[in-house]
């Protein structure tokens, strides 16, 4: 072969190398998640990365980062939104006093039944992704914990049991929860819940059957009242530079990934329930339904509840009522 031929292949070879590179490029993200390796929403996350790779063809590999290892709950959006974590997984209700679209979920009996929380999925979805997509994220998908009940070392009769008490509250709408029925709120994250409960820090808490679970809150807690209050979400979120990055075959097969998880970590937060719920018996809790009049104080919260956040939420809050009471 001639040098003159030798020096053209090797010109093609590395054309054809600097052109294949953005194709072989592979994306590495991490993924910051806030609750235990067991908690199914966790598990649903690995599924996720797990499909995420092959769907890809290995172009995208997301390392799941439990248990706030990587970033605390409360700092999980913004890492995502800064691009500190390419990926996260938040619980929408904490982001509430930054902007009330988040809380819509953590209302009170607005939406307390799996059905009435897909329903308000559907209604508060565009409003948030458009909300997210001005601070440079991506919404992928959302799942809801199982419904809320409460959890108390006492028995609970009406919300009158709950003044004075120590009263763990994890968003917005639980701290005013607390006011409402003049219980004294301590906030709590769940990585920190067990210890609080342990040391006397935290005496009553609404939170789900799965948290409980996770937990142990029957070493603690005497009672749990299945009041089913509502269905709060957790949220997966992507930076918008991270995604835009990717080519678009990768992206498509990332959403697509996305909307299967969503449809299937709905499933699984409904058997989770019922699982959940069977544990804290099978463990020596005393699991009933609440009294007329628990059930009916908190309606009443709830309905104070609604027009609060109506009153703050402004016209994107009302634009989302109106969409989940069609």
């Amino acid at each position: 072969m001639s040098l003159m031929r030798k020096s053209f292949a090797a010109l093609a070879a590395s054309a054809a190398m600097l052109m294949s590179g953005p194709l072989l490029a592979q994306a590495k993200w991490d993924l910051a998640a806030a609750y235990a390796p067991g908690n199914f929403h966790t598990q649903l996350l690995n599924q996720f990365a797990a499909e995420v790779d092959k769907a890809t063809g290995g172009k995208v590999k997301i390392t799941v980062h439990p248990a706030a290892s990587l970033f605390k709950a409360p700092e999980i959006k913004r890492a995502v939104q800064g691009g500190q974590a390419q990926a996260g997984e938040i619980l929408l209700v904490n982001f509430q006093n930054e902007n009330q679209i988040f809380g819509v979920d953590g209302i009170p009996f607005l939406a307390d039944s799996y059905d009435e929380a897909a329903k308000l999925w559907r209604a508060q979805r565009p409003v948030l992704e458009k909300i997210l997509a001005e601070q440079g994220i991506v919404l992928l998908y959302s799942v809801p914990w199982p419904p809320q009940g409460i959890y108390a070392k006492k028995q609970l009769n009406s919300a009158a049991d709950l003044k004075g008490i120590k009263w763990r509250a994890y968003s917005p709408a639980t701290g005013r929860i607390a006011e409402l029925v003049g219980a004294q709120p301590v906030t709590v994250q769940a990585a920190e819940l067990a210890q609080a409960m342990a040391t006397g820090i935290v005496e009553a808490t609404m939170t789900s059957g799965a948290t409980g679970v996770d937990t142990k809150m029957w070493e603690q807690m005497k009672f749990y009242y299945d009041v089913q209050a509502w269905l709060p979400k957790n949220a997966v979120l992507v930076n918008k530079r991270a995604f835009d990055a990717l080519d678009p075959a990768s992206r498509t097969a990332l959403l697509k990934v996305a909307a299967d998880m969503e449809t299937k970590g709905w499933t699984e937060s409904r058997k989770v329930m019922t699982d959940t719920t069977a544990a804290l018996r099978t463990n020596g809790m005393t699991v009933s339904a609440p009294s007329a009049a628990l059930k009916s104080d908190l309606q009443k919260v709830g309905q104070t509840m609604l027009q609060e956040w109506l009153k703050n939420a402004g016209a994107d809050g009302q634009t989302v009522i109106n969409a989940y009471r069609k």
